[in-house]
């Protein structure tokens, strides 16, 4: 399995948490989608959001989960570039057809996509030592 493999399948089909920059303040927040598109990890969010403003003004980012079983977790950092083109939504789109739900009708907010840029995954377990890979 490649690291990029590795780390879509611990985040995909689970809630987890993404933490911006608003100023000298952290936010967190929950998230839900994730998809592979052109070799790359993509997310969502919403160009109303402030996370997505958040994001525009400073990509720094950071991803956590736990694992399906509590023991072990990842912590996800990168820089998130926004990918405005319609490709890349229609892909996600497909990926997870709720998204075409949300934003599909006229008048809906705008679906945002990001990809991971000079991604790395650091993931942990109770009593093992980390693994760091990037992606």
């Amino acid at each position: 399995m490649n690291n990029l493999q590795e780390v879509l399948d611990f985040l995909a089909g689970k809630t987890f948490y993404l933490a911006t920059a608003d100023g000298d303040q952290p936010r967190v927040r929950p998230y839900g989608f994730v998809m592979t598109y052109e070799g790359r990890l993509y997310f969502a969010n919403n160009e109303t959001k402030p996370s997505f403003k958040q994001l525009i003004t400073n990509p720094k980012f950071e991803i956590s989960v736990t694992g399906d079983d509590g023991r072990q977790w990842i912590r996800v950092s990168g820089q998130a570039v926004h990918d405005p083109r319609p490709q890349a939504a229609e892909k996600a789109m497909e990926t997870a057809p709720f998204l075409k739900e949300m934003y599909g009708a006229p008048g809906s907010p705008k679906l945002a996509l990001f990809y991971i840029s000079q991604g790395q995954a650091t993931v942990e377990a109770m009593g093992d030592p980390a693994r760091v890979f990037t992606f």
